[in-house]
């Protein structure tokens, strides 16, 4: 179907139903904010998803669950036929949630003190989770040139060793800045870590969500799958079909070794397994979800296109990131505003609630991250608010 049809058919207003992206403090009673910040989508999930849900709520007992092999086998099957990669299900572990996933392995396969990495600017709970955990937060920043960011491959390789790191976080596709790795920056990612005995945790939540000219490459085929041993892949049907709220994660443990001490770590303080009506849907969206996700991915694109060539417009020297992977908007809007007046220009005049980008790196005071998961509507609003009150302040 085409994007108007896909928005009227799926879009649904989502105040007033405890929705984090809404319902937030700094939403609540403020009817004409437009709410562009939290990762998850403003569109109901797949019909068939919802009918397999509604069978297993009719039957009506909902009891202690062992893990269905129909939903593993849903996820290895999607695993195998959208990104060519083998998944053997005595890989698979759970995870309520990624951020839980990486909290567990930081504790897992590392001490207090010990360093880990990360490609800045970066998803926030990365930085939460080395910190909370008394770990020390090593960041190596990204490149921009002409708003794509590229890897510092010496400077990664420099802080590995020279902080002794025992850990990198690897976000594929890069949220925030929308990069699609290519192999050739994983192969090389990789082989400095491999060389210098540092694990990867690779999280890949925004795998489906990647545009024409890319392709996502699975951290466990990288040349063939090398450095499968060293990674430890996360994955979600949350992402991908907006089931975040049902905390259904997959952790991807090829090694053996790696497995005993993650389930060591994981079964004594943690559940392993997850909700039932979880498995249900997860299993439905993978089996059933294709085409909706097809439909999904051009809504997606022709919001970006519209915020790219509208604040290229009007706002031409801002710099919009190119949308490779994931439907997060990156724009710097230094040139107009600076990281002191940025929170009160967009959130309390403008009324558009982002995510700043302060969170992702220290030295991105200037951005904003937009939510390209919505309708069209919303969108163009929040452009557009965001651009008015620029101009209103007179353009520097």
């Amino acid at each position: 179907m085409n994007t108007k049809e896909f928005t009227e058919r799926y879009y649904v207003d989502r105040r007033g139903t405890w929705c984090y992206k809404w319902d937030s403090p700094e939403e609540q009673g403020k009817e004409h904010v437009i709410s562009m910040s939290v990762a998850d989508m403003d569109f109901k999930v797949p019909e068939a998803v919802t009918e397999a849900m509604i069978r297993r709520v009719e039957h009506g007992a909902f009891g202690y669950t062992i893990t269905p092999d129909p939903y593993l086998e849903a996820f290895i099957t999607w695993e195998k036929e959208r990104h060519q990669v083998e998944i053997e299900k005595e890989w698979i572990r759970f995870s309520p949630g990624i951020v839980t996933g990486i909290y567990w392995c930081i504790q897992a396969f590392t001490q207090p003190g010990d360093a880990v990495i990360i490609n800045t600017p970066v998803y926030y709970p990365f930085h939460e989770a080395i910190l909370d955990l008394k770990r020390k937060l090593v960041r190596s920043e990204l490149v921009p040139t002409e708003g794509r960011y590229t890897v510092d491959f010496e400077d990664f390789e420099r802080k590995i060793v020279d902080e002794d790191v025992k850990m990198f976080i690897l976000c594929s596709p890069h949220n925030p800045v929308g990069r699609v790795w290519e192999e050739k920056e994983l192969e090389q990612l990789f082989d400095i870590c491999g060389r210098h005995g540092v694990m990867i945790i690779a999280d890949e939540i925004h795998q489906d969500f990647v545009y024409s000219g890319h392709t996502h490459i699975s951290s466990l085929n990288v040349e063939n799958g090398k450095y499968k041993d060293n990674v430890i892949l996360m994955a979600s049907a949350s992402k991908t079909f907006n089931l975040a709220g049902l905390k259904n994660s997959f952790v991807v443990i090829p090694s053996e070794e790696k497995r005993k001490v993650f389930d060591a770590y994981e079964v004594s303080p943690h559940v392993d397994t997850a909700c039932l009506m979880s498995y249900v849907a997860v299993e439905a969206a993978y089996r059933c979800g294709a085409d909706w996700l097809e439909d999904l991915l051009k809504v997606i694109w022709e919001n970006y296109e519209y915020a790219k060539n509208t604040f290229e417009k009007e706002l031409p020297e801002s710099i919009v990131t190119p949308l490779e992977g994931t439907y997060l908007f990156w724009v710097d809007l230094g040139a107009y505003v600076s990281a002191d007046e940025i929170v009160d220009m967009v959130q309390e005049k403008a009324q558009v609630v982002p995510d700043f980008g302060n969170v992702f790196s220290d030295n991105c005071g200037t951005f904003i991250r937009l939510n390209l998961a919505t309708s069209m509507e919303n969108v163009e609003k929040a452009v557009n608010a965001v651009i008015m009150q620029i101009r209103e302040r007179g353009l520097k």
